[in-house]
């Protein structure tokens, strides 16, 4: 239905059906920075909307549950057409879990999730900016700079799509779904707007360095996983763990482990080992699992098993804002 000042956007429509079982919300989940991500939301009717910016243009996907083996994908925007071709890669159809045989920590977690791929969105530069934001410092801030960059800098998403979603926050209007920046309005956000959103000058830095060289990072989309992640790592300010995250979302890597996390070192020793541990004791724990030590991770974090006491106070959220 249209009227007068109302836009009408053409929708393409695809039933993406697999051999296997598929669960969307936890195959899409790791795409989410945050509750309040204006890329990504969870609709209380068990749909998945999503945006993106692709090489024909951004797009919109709502993604509709039918049934233990098929989704209805709704797509809106320039880009429908290629993200439309890309669902079985996005959906993790390549994903290869043949011989993997679960440590019994997390048997039952593997049995409930058995529609749980590991998705490939193939967009490096969307997945590499918030890892950057990530780097050293709590989630929540990451999250909130996250939000605030997207609101800013980020465009209106194509479609129906769901409104309210942005937080309002203060200097932000609040709105409904975003699509990400490209690279060059990345490389060219001022640093008082760094400054506003939270981020300190050494990761806004590098995202703007990630941001000069996005086509050549790109096309380690399509290299193998070690190439593809030395490629990432010439660039200064992006390390292993940094590497990592974004091989998990965009190269579909079941390897990648985050080595360096200030966590998850002590989470995986705790419920493999019963003690905490470090990257190196992590490393070998989760050795006999290659080459689906990401895999056990996920798992472990949907098991529900107990989490490694804190040591020491917690640690106050350090807001750049205030510098």
């Amino acid at each position: 239905m249209t009227g007068p000042g109302m836009v009408h956007w053409d929708v393409l429509t695809v039933r993406h059906t697999s051999p296997r079982r598929l669960d969307v919300g936890l195959t899409l989940g790791p795409l989410a920075h945050g509750p309040g991500d204006p890329t990504f939301h969870r609709a209380a009717d068990g749909s998945v909307w999503r945006t993106s910016l692709l090489r024909t243009g951004p797009v919109t996907q709502r993604f509709v549950p039918a049934g233990p083996h098929e989704v209805v994908v709704h797509l809106w925007g320039d880009g429908a057409r290629e993200a439309a071709e890309a669902l079985p890669v996005l959906l993790g159809e390549d994903d290869d879990a043949a011989g993997f045989a679960p440590p019994p920590q997390v048997r039952a977690a593997h049995r409930r999730a058995a529609g749980m791929r590991m998705l490939r969105s193939g967009r490096v530069l969307e997945s590499l900016v918030p890892a950057v934001l990530e780097q050293r410092v709590q989630t929540v801030t990451a999250h909130r700079a996250w939000r605030w960059l997207l609101l800013r800098y980020g465009t209106p998403a194509p479609g129906p799509a769901p409104d309210g979603l942005g937080g309002g926050q203060r200097g932000v209007q609040r709105g409904g779904l975003r699509v990400v920046p490209d690279a060059q309005v990345w490389a060219r956000v001022p640093v008082w707007d760094w400054h506003r959103a939270g981020v300190d000058p050494g990761r806004a830095r590098t995202v703007a360095r990630c941001a000069l060289v996005a086509p050549r990072l790109e096309e380690a989309a399509t290299m193998a996983p070690a190439e593809a992640r030395a490629r990432l790592e010439k660039v200064q300010g992006v390390g292993v763990w940094t590497s990592a995250e974004v091989a998990q979302r965009a190269f579909g890597d079941a390897d990648a482990v985050s080595v360096g996390d200030f966590h998850l070192p002590a989470a995986v020793g705790w419920a493999l080992a019963g003690e905490r541990t470090d990257d190196a004791g992590m490393l070998r724990l989760l050795a006999p699992y290659a080459p689906h030590r990401h895999r056990v991770v996920r798992l472990l974090s949907l098991s529900g098993h107990p989490r490694a006491p804190r040591r020491g106070p917690k640690l106050p959220i350090a807001d750049h804002r205030a510098f």
